[in-house]
């Protein structure tokens, strides 16, 4: 079943790709950029040029796209009759067995109230396209919980709490990942909340949240995220100011620290209105290769547990139902944290195969690219032989005249430290 993404690697979406640009020169640009798949309309020509540049896609053939939840839709509680099954099935038969397409979208940011329904749907879709899978991408935690009544919807959740919107998917829809989408940098520069007690730190208890119902639920963890700014206008129009590559780092390594395997970029502009490379072509093109490049490693392990670690001095964690640790200590790597008081989000990473021990370590003091610094990961690890891996390549690892080691890191990277 649903075999054609290979689950086994870390893969990377472009969400939306614009009419105009689906000749051969921007697929071939695409996959040159470092992505694995887009999210996309199909086309038979567009298909094969796909296929032909090594590019899956998750086929969102709807028109218009059930985008189910919130006010004014009307069709929260009545998507059996909106969207009864054979309007899932019949459109992608065309295409059922091309090898390009490896999902088929059942829409965005359902409204939990339907999530019963949708389950069905999955189930439907799983055994009419055994090579596909169902994509569902869910709220983000900053969606509206108000309660829904008989004549009124005014909620996007259709539950009290986003843990509840989050159960309630686990528990009727037999999908292998949860899906969500937040965007931590969102709005223009004069109304962007760069409170890091605000959405930064929303964006850690999302994480944490879904991570956790993730390892609970056997799933993996998925997230749509900002590819550039989102100026809150205009989605079709490019934005004023392109993102820093510390900004797209931060999102992207963030998430690995909470063991993510799929990323995909909303709003990312890497072509302009008629088409050309912009400069978030290169920033994407560089993420690109440093997560594969960590992948290497990075996907030999599962994340087991994640930690925030030298918090004290920092808002980051106001919203985050969890504690901060001062360092952090796992069995195998004791008393890790940086050796200048820098906050860290770290993953602790388990290989099934051996139970090999790993930590997907994200240096976090600078969110919003002010300051760029570099420090030390300072930690001990018994007789354990020490290798760690980031976006260029193999780090060197020091061992000190105490017998612990040192690993250098900079603002807005991750790295994967292995214990072997």
């Amino acid at each position: 079943m649903n075999t054609r993404m290979k689950r086994d690697r870390f893969n990377i979406g472009l969400y939306g790709l614009d009419a105009n640009k689906r000749t051969e020169k921007h697929i071939r640009e695409i996959a040159e950029c470092g992505l694995d798949f887009v999210l996309t309309t199909d086309s038979r020509p567009l298909l094969d040029l796909m296929h032909k540049y090594n590019l899956g896609v998750i086929n969102m053939w709807f028109d218009p796209l059930p985008h189910w939840g919130g006010p004014g839709y009307g069709y929260v509680g009545r998507m059996e009759e909106k969207f009864p099954l054979e309007r899932y099935i019949k459109p992608a038969e065309t295409f059922k067995d091309h090898p390009a397409i490896w999902g088929l979208s059942m829409g965005d940011e359902p409204n939990s109230v339907d999530f019963p329904y949708i389950g069905t749907v999955v189930d439907a879709v799983n055994n009419a396209y055994p090579n596909q899978f169902p994509f569902l991408n869910l709220y983000p935690n900053y969606a509206s919980v108000a309660q829904n009544t008989e004549d009124e919807v005014k909620s996007q959740l259709g539950a009290a709490t986003y843990q509840e919107y989050i159960d309630k998917y686990c528990d009727y829809i037999p999908n292998h990942y949860i899906s969500f989408d937040f965007y931590p940098y969102r709005g223009n520069a004069e109304t962007r909340d760069y409170n890091r007690g605000g959405r930064i730190s929303k964006f850690y208890e999302n994480l944490r949240l879904v991570a956790e119902s993730c390892r609970k639920t056997g799933r993996d963890l998925w997230i749509i995220i900002q590819g550039n700014h989102d100026e809150g206008g205009d989605e079709y129009a490019p934005p004023s100011v392109f993102m820093p590559i510390n900004e797209v780092r931060f999102q992207t390594y963030s998430a690995m620290a909470f063991g993510v395997k799929t990323v995909m970029w909303w709003e990312s502009w890497i072509f302009d209105l008629e088409g050309n490379k912009t400069e978030q072509y290169d920033v994407l093109k560089q993420v690109h290769k440093e997560v594969h490049t960590i992948a290497q490693e990075y996907m030999k392990y599962r994340n087991v547990s994640s930690h925030f670690v030298g918090f004290e001095q920092y808002p980051d964690l106001k919203m985050v139902k969890q504690n901060n640790e001062t360092s952090l200590n796992t069995g195998v790597f004791f008393d890790v944290k940086s050796d200048n008081g820098s906050p860290l989000v770290i993953g602790q990473m388990v290989s099934d195969k051996d139970n090999a021990q790993a930590l997907m370590v994200f240096a976090a003091d600078d969110p919003f690219d002010r300051e760029n610094r570099s420090y030390n990961i300072t930690f001990r690890a018994g007789k354990k032989a020490i290798s760690a891996i980031g976006g260029e390549g193999w780090i060197p690892v020091t061992k000190l005249e105490d017998g612990s080691y040192s690993v250098p890191i900079s603002s807005n990277q991750g790295i994967l430290i292995v214990a072997g």
